[in-house]
């Protein structure tokens, strides 16, 4: 279902709210929710979208918070944010 579809469908519903079933309404909802979970202010070239994909697969993530997450580390391995700080009590990996 493309943006204009989404967008018909909402607006239509909205027009006779009354006459729309429940399940009809969680279903246009629900598409309109995941179209604006997913929209992307950022486009990239598509090996570098199918790469995205499979990264934000693996993390569980949406594609906008795998490209957050990509970019506050690339941020804070180059310097230009201070890395997280540890609490005290707090666990950490690995071994010494």
């Amino acid at each position: 279902m493309s943006t204009t579809d989404t967008a018909a469908a909402l607006e239509d519903a909205a027009d006779r709210v009354a006459e729309v079933s429940r399940a009809d309404l969680q279903i246009i909802l629900r598409r309109a929710a995941l179209r604006l979970r997913n929209a992307s202010a950022v486009s990239m070239e598509d090996d570098v979208e199918d790469a995205l994909r499979d990264l934000a697969g693996e993390f569980g993530m949406t594609r906008n918070d795998t490209i957050r997450f990509i970019v506050r580390e690339w941020m804070e391995k180059n310097t230009y944010l201070p890395v997280h700080s540890l609490d005290e009590d707090g666990g950490v990996e690995g071994s010494a």
